[in-house]
């Protein structure tokens, strides 16, 4: 501090400029309590400032200081220093996200994230482990882990409206990430008029991005996501009907969110649906070239192996190698039938005999007579 008095030609003050050192060229009183001082900055040009009393407790004479000493505020150095050790932390500690967050993972779910999925880069995989296996957790895992590497920093996930709720909330009780839920009120409050561009950490509805038109746009217009999450994934669902291709309203938007994110994760405990042509057209939203065309049965061969991890229950184990789940058992189990079910069973079975035979000679019916007609 330096009373106005003080100042006098040749004096180096701080506190005038918001960052350097000035020196004073002259300091012209104009009225008690009150100068014009005017000023050198250390580029050279002149400037002017009108000072009063209340300015006194802000400015000061600068004083040299020695480059290298020790005479500075140890607890700032000591928190820049413990910041510095948790952004490094990573390096040292090759599974910092399960140490820092509020999980016990299971093995599967370890190696699922830190052998199968952080070691590609970029991501672009299909986690399928079996109902029950957890994986909500892996993708969190995945999430910190991506974070604190600060390889991620955009991050928007996917889900059943049903389930948007729950990602949230084990995403901040779990691992402390504070994720926003897109809505109409959130939206209102934006500055720039796209919530996707102010948000970094969204969850979006599936079926809510996908059927309107004007909030699609704004999220395909926004900023390149780091990391898309599409839970539930089997419902972005396409399949031809003959040689033409028919793509839902889901998968479309899956197609346009891939192309804008470096990793993509798609989460399914059904990848699968007995249809190979579908699970490839499925693979496609990970893999467009490999599995680009129509599946043909005995000329496409498939190996997802690269791209994909599926454990079932049966595999899922606890630390000390004892079966997470029950082991299920199928068997059958024979019965005797009383007289009224047995008479139900055989009229069902011949019922569905019968309209099977009445569906096959309808459809060769028709099919005459389209030939008739050509």
């Amino acid at each position: 501090m330096i009373r106005l008095e003080s100042i006098s030609p040749g004096v180096t003050l701080t506190g005038i400029e918001p960052t350097g050192v000035v020196t004073a060229v002259a300091a012209v009183p104009i009225a008690d309590g009150t100068v014009q001082l005017v000023y050198r900055t250390p580029n050279g040009d002149l400037k002017e400032r009108l000072l009063n009393r209340a300015d006194e407790a802000s400015i000061s004479v600068a004083i040299q200081e020695r480059p290298w000493s020790f005479d500075g505020d140890g607890e700032k150095f000591k928190l820049a220093t413990e910041a510095k050790r948790i952004d490094l932390a990573f390096l040292f500690d090759p599974m910092m996200a399960v140490h820092t967050s509020n999980v016990e993972p299971l093995p599967h779910q370890i190696t699922a994230v830190y052998e199968s999925m952080l070691p590609r880069l970029p991501l672009r995989f299909l986690l399928a482990d079996d109902p029950g296996a957890g994986k909500t957790i892996m993708a969190g895992l995945y999430i910190r882990e991506l974070i604190m590497r600060a390889d991620a920093r955009r991050i928007l996930v996917v889900a059943p409206g049903s389930l948007v709720e729950q990602w949230r909330d084990e995403l901040y009780e779990k691992f402390g990430l504070e994720f926003k839920v897109y809505s109409a009120e959130l939206e209102a409050s934006t500055h720039s008029g796209n919530l996707f561009s102010d948000v970094d950490q969204m969850i979006v509805r599936l079926d809510q991005m996908s059927r309107n038109d004007d909030i699609q746009q704004k999220l395909l217009a926004s900023d390149r996501w780091d990391l898309i999450v599409f839970d539930e994934a089997h419902k972005l669902s396409a399949h031809f009907a003959g040689n033409k291709l028919d793509k839902t309203d889901r998968f479309k938007l899956a197609e346009k969110l891939g192309e804008r994110t470096r990793h993509l994760l798609l989460m399914t405990a059904t990848p699968h649906n007995g249809k190979e042509e579908d699970y490839q057209l499925f693979l496609s939203l990970l893999d467009s070239d490999r599995f680009y065309g129509k599946f043909r049965d005995g000329v496409h061969k498939v190996d997802a192996s690269d791209l994909m991890r599926r454990m079932v229950k049966e595999e899922l184990l606890k630390f000390d190698g004892s079966p997470l789940f029950p082991e299920r058992k199928a068997y059958t189990v024979n019965y005797t039938l009383s007289s009224g079910e047995a008479a139900l069973y055989k009229a069902v079975t011949q019922y569905v005999q019968v309209e099977r035979w009445v569906r096959r000679i309808n459809l060769m019916a028709s099919e005459r007579d389209r030939s008739d007609l050509r």
